[in-house]
């Protein structure tokens, strides 16, 4: 039986453009774009990756208006009676 190798992942290749926010949080917060992290999220839930349950009682602050469009998005995919 062929051995499996492991390797040390030092992190990504490309650099994403996070920013990080100032003050003085517990954790340290970044703000990214979406077009940066919609991808990654996208694939991780879709290949059903288990680091995604680590985080899903974690919050996320996202713009009104994005809100206000998820809530309208979700209203309207809802399978009618």
């Amino acid at each position: 039986m062929a051995r499996n190798r492991l390797r040390v992942y030092y992190g990504p290749e490309d650099v994403l453009t996070a920013q990080p926010q100032e003050g003085s949080a517990a954790r340290q917060m970044v703000t990214v774009p979406v077009s940066d992290v919609f991808p990654l999220l996208v694939e991780a839930a879709r290949t059903r990756r288990a680091w995604l349950d680590d985080f899903a009682g974690d919050e996320m602050t996202i713009s009104s208006d994005l809100y206000e469009v998820l809530l309208a998005y979700q209203h309207f995919r809802r399978p009618s009676a």
